[in-house]
């Protein structure tokens, strides 16, 4: 069996990082404060890029918590504060596209997808 790589050169590097580094990770607004968590990453198959992070929000040791869905393009990572910023105030996330544990999403309904991407990325 091969040995388990714990070296952060090989999960990290000023460009890349591992999915497993991803996860977990802090999401913050832009002055500092904490309004989320990264629960896991969604990858396009095809183009094999992350099309969206999900951040947890809310509740207390999982019971009322809520899962928003954010494309990845929103997040910019902050090396000083050691997550990701998306710019957002506590009234629109509350309005954003989420769901619970108790209600998943269908990832493969394209409307469904819109929805996240039209509340999120303004028009050009």
């Amino acid at each position: 069996m091969a040995d388990v790589v714990t070296d952060v050169s090989a999960r990290e590097t000023a460009r890349l990082i591992a999915s497993d580094k991803v996860e977990g990770t802090a999401v913050r607004r832009s002055n500092g404060d904490k309004i989320g968590t990264i629960e896991r990453v969604m990858i396009d198959k095809r183009s094999g890029k992350v099309a969206y992070a999900v951040m947890s929000f809310g509740g207390f040791l999982g019971i009322g918590e809520s899962y928003h869905p954010l494309p990845w393009s929103v997040l910019n990572y902050d090396t000083s504060m050691g997550g990701y910023v998306v710019d957002v105030d506590r009234s629109r996330l509350e309005r954003a596209p989420r769901y619970t544990l108790s209600s998943q999403p269908d990832w493969a309904d394209r409307a469904y997808r819109r929805r996240i991407d039209e509340y999120w990325i303004p028009p050009v």
